[in-house]
């Protein structure tokens, strides 16, 4: 298992697709099939019939997972970077490969 790149709780970049531009915060990680949903972004609707638990039916609009290479670690100017890890004072580090900063100070 390798160690994460991007985490919940990181503000990240959509690079492709039809949210190309956007930003928004991962909500959530599937590390076995390296995708993550990002709050607001990659919105899908499904058509739900009426049924007991719903009575009423209609459109269910909610988060759709993306493949983790579609989305880059938001920077400080707000543009999509990469990430790589550097050890720091004895310690691994996620560190910002175009500012070179680390991320989790």
């Amino acid at each position: 298992m390798s160690a994460a790149k991007i985490k919940k709780g990181d503000q990240v970049v959509i690079r492709s697709g039809k949210d190309k531009g956007r930003s928004g915060t991962v909500v959530q990680v599937l590390p076995k099939e390296d995708k993550v949903v990002v709050g607001g972004v990659n919105i899908a609707t499904r058509h739900r019939k009426p049924s007991q638990a719903n009575p009423q039916g209609g459109l269910d609009r909610f988060e759709a997972p993306l493949h983790i290479s579609k989305v880059g670690l938001a920077d400080k100017d707000g543009k999509a970077t990469r990430v790589r890890f550097e050890t720091r004072d004895g310690k691994k580090v996620r560190v910002a490969v175009k500012s070179g900063e680390a991320i989790d100070v």
